[in-house]
Parts: structure tokens; sequence; C-alpha cells
């Protein structure tokens, strides 16, 4: 994407303060106009590779998740401040007049729209894409909903929850002997954000050589249906069904959780040549040549016969007698475990994978910080998640609001 980091923002196209030049989206602003966590998501990576976010949320009220909890952090909720990191925050009444006069000064100067409300809200607003277009023929907008913007339930409400029974998902996870289980993450919300975000970056570098921007359509479904790979081919080129199989893998075995003497270990065999090394390691090496179990087809066709050998086997020792085993054979294995043990391990210090930043209202706070590490940018954590409206009055200033016409907006409400 040809943007210059060096050049000095134009204060009557922009309303950026230039800033966190060395990162991919320096230069790029982006109205953020989601909440609760798609958008949000999609819209702190955005902010994570420098782009100049600016949040609009509600006057008194804010983005809903600010209210969601507890845990709370010092009154902070704690789902709201995992995903608006990098961002500002502008308390803006879209509906009247004066505030929607407003968002029309921020769209012009704007690279990006982000959205997630139901398709046909933004078109009642009269922010719907052909509009905006008019208004900014280079802006990329982006739009997050359950079934998209062109389909027989585009006008439907939907949730994650929702989306992840529809797809498809539950019915694969969770054990054969139980019911349908959810992703333990809000995986469809999540996924969507990610491409979505995936979508707008394409969208920017097009852009780059076309000069005009275009219409990002993200459906949840859409996003969830993409990540099947031979579940949905099995579906599609032949008449067997992918099956809810616990922590078993349909194609691979031994490739599963087994329990120890004193807790699980997972264990992925990948290879023929792991498999002979594993066989070493259980002091079970003629299982490697047994007719039954040579190779991997075998192995899955005689899957139970295994399992029952395996399970007695591995119940023999304890999990870390196991572990350390199987890593110096090279066999591969590890824990399960719980989200706290998982911030603790070195390799996520060694990755700077949890940051600290210090917010306003909640003091010093830890973050997960953003996976993608590039060898030419700093930190991608700059801004602590904004307090409700904090920048309104900075980004009003920068659109040439005098103080007492701000304090005229926020007596009638309008921010």
């Amino acid at each position: 994407m040809k943007i210059n980091r060096h050049a000095k923002a134009n204060p009557q196209s922009k309303i950026r303060i230039p800033k966190y030049s060395q990162l991919p989206l320096s230069g790029i602003t982006v109205l953020d106009l989601t909440r609760i966590l798609s958008g949000p998501f999609c819209t702190m990576k955005l902010g994570d590779m420098g782009a100049e976010v600016i949040k609009i949320e509600r006057p008194g009220s804010g983005d809903e998740t600010r209210k969601w909890g507890p845990p709370f952090v010092k009154g902070e909720s704690a789902y709201f401040l995992s995903v608006n990191r990098n961002k500002q925050s502008m308390t803006l009444d879209v509906k009247s007049k004066e505030g929607k006069k407003i968002l029309l000064q921020l769209l012009r100067r704007s690279d990006v729209l982000v959205e997630n409300f139901r398709a046909g809200v933004m078109r009642s607003l009269g922010l719907d894409y052909a509009t905006v277009r008019k208004i900014n023929p280079r802006i990329v907008y982006c739009s997050i909903s359950g079934y998209g913007q062109r389909s027989g339930r585009s006008h439907h409400p939907s949730y994650d929850l929702i989306v992840q029974g529809e797809s498809g998902l539950m019915d694969v996870t969770g054990s054969p002997d139980g019911g349908p289980t959810k992703a333990g993450i809000s995986l469809a919300d999540v996924n969507a954000g990610n491409i979505a975000f995936e979508g707008i970056l394409l969208s920017l570098y097009q852009r780059s050589m076309t000069g005009k921007g275009q219409h990002v359509d993200i459906s949840l479904l859409d996003a969830i249906a993409s990540l099947f790979t031979y579940q949905t081919q099995m579906a599609l080129s032949t008449k067997q069904r992918a099956t809810r199989m616990g922590n078993r893998h349909p194609t691979i075995t031994p490739y599963e959780t087994y329990a120890t003497k004193n807790g699980f270990i997972n264990i992925a065999v990948g290879s023929e040549a792991a498999w002979s090394a594993f066989c070493d390691v259980i002091d079970r090496p003629e299982l490697a040549s047994d007719k039954r179990f040579a190779v991997n087809a075998l192995r899955v066709r005689n899957r139970r016969s295994l399992e029952r050998i395996l399970i007695l086997i591995m119940r023999r020792r304890r999990a870390g007698e196991w572990l350390a085993k199987f890593r110096k054979h090279n066999v591969p294995a590890g824990r399960i475990n719980t989200i706290a043990e998982m911030l603790l391990l070195p390799a996520i210090g060694e990755r700077q994978m949890v940051v600290a930043v210090d917010h306003a209202s909640a003091g010093k706070i830890r973050m997960v910080g953003n996976p993608i590490k590039l060898s030419d940018a700093g930190t991608m954590v700059m801004r602590p998640p904004p307090r409700l409206g904090e920048h309104t009055q900075s980004i009003l200033g920068r659109l040439g609001y005098s103080k007492s016409g701000i304090v005229s907006l926020k007596e009638r409400r309008i921010i």
C-alpha cells in the first residue's frame, strides 16, 4: 500500500494525529460505528497496526459491553477493555440533525468505516454504502452482520451462539455421547472480525492502485462456513457426515486427549515416524509393526482396539513424566492448560503476548497483545481502551468547533 508515512497531515482533509509512523496503517483513519464484539475486534486490530480509530458511541451509555459484567476492573468492564484498545471514544447522537452533520464531516476525512448493525439499520440512518460513497468515493466501507447484506435473512437479528448452531459447528463439537456444544470462545464473532480485517486490508491495497473504495460485506455465517475444510468437502463430495468425536480426529490416530495418572494430556501422532517414536516411548515397540496399526489408515480403521490398549498404558504415569519422555523423542504432546496457566507460559512472555497499559480509571491493566509480529514495527499497543467520550472535545476541536460550540452540543445532548 502506497502511504507516505512522512507527509504531514492535511488538517483540511484528515482528522488524525500523525503518530505511530513505523506501523503499516499509519496515515489511515477509521470511523468505528461498531459495538459488542465482532466489529470492535476488527477495529482494534486496525488500531494495533497504526490506524487512528475513532469510536462513535451513544451519549450517556456507549457500547453495550461497557455494562457487561462482572467482572469489572475498578468500574470498567473487562469485556469492553478486551477489544477496545488503540481507539479514541467520541459520543455522538447520530440520529440528530447536528450529530449527523458532524458524522458526515468525519466521513469525508476517513479512509475506512466499519459497522456491525443488522442489515438495513445504516440505510434507515441515511448512512448506507450507496450514500456514503457519494460523499467519499475513496472510503472502504465494511459491514459485519449475521447473514450479510444480500440474503433472504439479511434483516434477521443474530448472535454468536445462534450462528455456531446454524453453521454446523456445534454439531461436530462435543462428546459423541453428549449433546451439541458451542466453542468455548465467541468463535463466530471473533472469526468474522478477523475476516473483516482481511477484507479491509485487501480493499485498501486495491484502492492504492485504483483510487476507489468499495463495500466489504462480511457474514458471520459465511465466515464460520469458510473455516470447515475436510468436513464440508466430505458433505459436498461424499455421503459421509462429519459427526461429534469429542477430542478425537476423524482421519488421524492417536491424535486426541488421554488421561494420565494425575491429569490429561494431548498427543498428536501425525506421521509414521512419530508413530514409531510414540511406540518406543510407551515401551510397546511391537505396536509399530502390528498389522492392525502399522499405518495411519489401519489405525483409524481399528481405532477402538488401539484406544483400549493406549488408555491403560497412559494411566500408568503422571502427566509430567509422559511429557518429558515425548519431548525427548520429538513426539508432539502437551498439557491442557487453564487460560491463566497459558498466560504464564514462557513462550507467551518471550513473544510479548501480554502487554501493560495505563488506564485513567482502571490503572495499569495487562492485555493480550497482537499475534502479528512485524520485524520493522515497534509496539502495537499505544492507547488504553478509552473512557466513554474521552476524546469527544479534542476531535470536535480538530474539526473546527469552538469551546462554546462544544458546550452547546453537550447541553443539547448531541454529544
